[in-house]
């Protein structure tokens, strides 16, 4: 994908290393598989806990540093080249190429979807995508290297660990930048659902389903974001932006975490009621009729067969 030089979107967030965080409680993420579990932060400190914090407190007083200090927003010095955080933490240099390559993909959303929503007559909010390692909070909860990619209708945000990719890449075989550009592409399909209010719908009717109707229904949405996001793959490709083996890297990244895909490596078999993002044939399906048609009238992935 030739996208180095053209503009760099200012919604990015860089969190990657600073301090981990909680969530703000728990709601409707929506998620890019990865095939690991989701842990929740929760719970309060036990007296041992306590105990072991102030002797941890002293051993570092004793070496000169006031961790009280640190904790008031003090801080300790960060090398050249590096962003400090507002907690204190030491973050990922500001211009590496990780993050160019984001704030780029991201512009390029926002430039696709600002066109589509005007020539409707509407305005396109901007999402923000926030950087993290490890784990950080978000309005849908905490959000960790387990989860996987996500977008939290609840503040707007696209939650990424940029350790995904390496996965995505060694565990998974789909490597290529736009195969990571799919990725974020997927994501901002969330947010254009959640501003064409499709997901507040499925959130509101998903408490009222079984488990098994919700997950149906989950794999529409999720098929939906894919053919937005082939939409937006479009609308790069009509920018001369697209190098060859681009597609067939979105394309191979679409088929590697279809359900069954992903269930067949964990399990050795698949089980089709648990399906909430669809099969691997349907993710490269609906990505490609999106990027065949640029259209959102082909992406009604809510009426009839999937």
């Amino acid at each position: 994908m030739e996208w180095r030089g053209r503009r760099q979107s200012d919604n990015v967030e860089d969190r990657r290393g600073g301090p981990t965080g909680g969530g703000f409680g728990r709601g409707g993420g929506f998620n890019f598989p990865s095939g690991g579990g989701v842990r929740r932060a929760g719970g309060g400190l036990s007296i041992g806990t306590i105990i072991f914090l102030v002797v941890i407190y002293f051993i570092f007083k004793m070496m000169g540093i006031d961790l009280l200090q640190v904790l008031e927003g003090g801080g300790m010095s960060s090398g050249p080249g590096y962003e400090q955080s507002q907690s204190g933490g030491t973050r990922a240099p500001a211009n590496d190429e990780m993050t160019a390559f984001m704030r780029t993909v991201l512009a390029e959303t926002e430039d696709t979807w600002q066109g589509i929503f005007q020539a409707q007559g509407q305005n396109y909010e901007e999402p923000r995508l926030v950087l993290f390692s490890g784990s950080t909070a978000s309005a849908c909860g905490s959000a960790s290297s387990a989860t996987g990619p996500f977008y939290c209708p609840g503040d707007h945000k696209l939650y990424l660990d940029t350790e995904f990719f390496q996965e995505l890449s060694n565990r998974f075989g789909a490597s290529g930048d736009f195969a990571e550009a799919y990725v974020v592409a997927h994501e901002v399909g969330h947010h254009v659902q959640n501003l064409l209010g499709i997901l507040p719908k499925f959130n509101q009717a998903r408490q009222r389903m079984s488990e098994a109707d919700a997950n149906k229904m989950s794999v529409r949405v999720e098929l939906q974001a894919d053919c937005f996001a082939g939409i937006w793959g479009k609308y790069t490709q009509q920018k001369g932006l697209l190098e060859s083996g681009d597609l067939e890297e979105a394309l191979n990244a679409a088929q590697q975490i279809g359900d069954d895909s992903l269930q067949k490596r964990s399990q050795g078999y698949v089980v089709p009621e648990s399906f909430n993002h669809g099969t691997s044939e349907q993710r490269v399906r609906w990505f490609k009729r999106g990027f065949d048609s640029g259209q959102l009238s082909a992406c009604d992935t809510f009426s009839g067969p999937i």
